[in-house]
């Protein structure tokens, strides 16, 4: 799914405009079409760029299914960064992930039954187009299926993820979550980064997301923003 509420001529792909009939929302930081998972959307210029600006340090989840089982030394690889296009990746977080509790994928991912697969989850502060993806396949295992699990509001409180959202699903924020919000921007105008730790909370998704976004998935879609 496309992470934008105008289809594309031709292309085979939906438009959240097909789940959300919120009219003048955009998407704070795509996902690639084939990705999935949560996405925060807002009518709000300067939330858009907070949010995505790695000035700010946003920590975003994906947990990533690849073909093959990576070594300790492809994870740290990831962890330290690699080369994009001649650009070195911002240091990120990486681990091996127990297989998580998902909707099957429609279309479902390839699968070579003699090639074992492996889930990751890698934290990004940064998101560059196909980064998720052009990352594992630099330390030599391909992605096979992209979530983006959750995003930091960076502000010490639990996270904004999937909880209680099925596939295509969106939700308004909370009042709690709009408070948060309004705390960032009111950090934003003081002009004062505060690059901080991951919050070991989790919660569910903020502004009108659109919960794990379209089938096929992200960045256009699906579960929300910039680096799926």
């Amino acid at each position: 799914m496309l992470s934008q509420f105008t289809p594309e001529p031709g292309s085979r792909w939906d438009c959240l405009a097909s789940f959300i009939p919120v009219p003048g929302v955009y998407a704070a930081g795509r996902l690639d079409a084939d990705s999935e998972g949560l996405l925060l959307l807002t009518d709000h210029g300067p939330l858009q760029h907070l949010l995505t600006d790695p000035a700010w340090g946003h920590w975003r989840t994906y947990w990533v299914q690849v073909e093959g089982e990576p070594s300790a030394e492809a994870l740290q690889r990831l962890v330290e960064g690699v080369m994009l296009q001649g650009k070195r990746t911002l240091p990120a977080r990486a681990r091996a992930l127990a297989p998580p509790q998902l909707p099957e994928r429609v279309p479902p991912i390839r699968h070579r039954l003699a090639i074992p697969t492996a889930w990751l989850e890698l934290q990004l502060r940064e998101g560059r187009n196909r980064q998720v993806r052009r990352m594992t396949a630099a330390v030599g295992y391909p992605t096979l299926r992209l979530v983006r699990a959750s995003i930091d509001l960076m502000d010490e409180q639990p996270l904004l993820d999937l909880s209680g959202l099925d596939p295509g699903q969106w939700r308004a924020l909370t009042p709690e979550e709009d408070r948060r919000v309004q705390g960032l921007l009111r950090q934003r105008a003081t002009g004062q980064p505060q690059l901080l730790a991951p919050s070991a909370g989790r919660r569910s998704p903020g502004r009108r997301s659109p919960g794990r976004g379209g089938r096929a998935g992200g960045g256009k879609s699906g579960r929300a923003g910039g680096g799926g």
